[in-house]
């Protein structure tokens, strides 16, 4: 998976986190363990980001942020 696609990934499952999160605030057991099933997701994408953005930078190729 690409830098650009594995950052993607990363920002999808933020949002369904907080989203997930949100149900559980409010009570709900299934989404705190769709919440968590989806955090143990996210730890692995995170864990292909660092190796990426490692070999992205050992190479020379940094991901451009956007400017806002």
């Amino acid at each position: 998976m690409a830098l650009k696609g594995t950052i993607h990934t990363m920002r999808k499952l933020l949002a369904e986190i907080e989203c997930e999160l949100e149900g559980t605030e409010a009570g709900n057991k299934a989404a705190g363990k769709r919440a968590r099933k989806a955090t143990l997701q996210f730890a692995k994408t995170a864990k292909v980001f660092r190796k990426e953005s490692v070999a992205a930078g050992k190479s020379g190729k940094k991901a451009k942020k956007k400017k806002r």
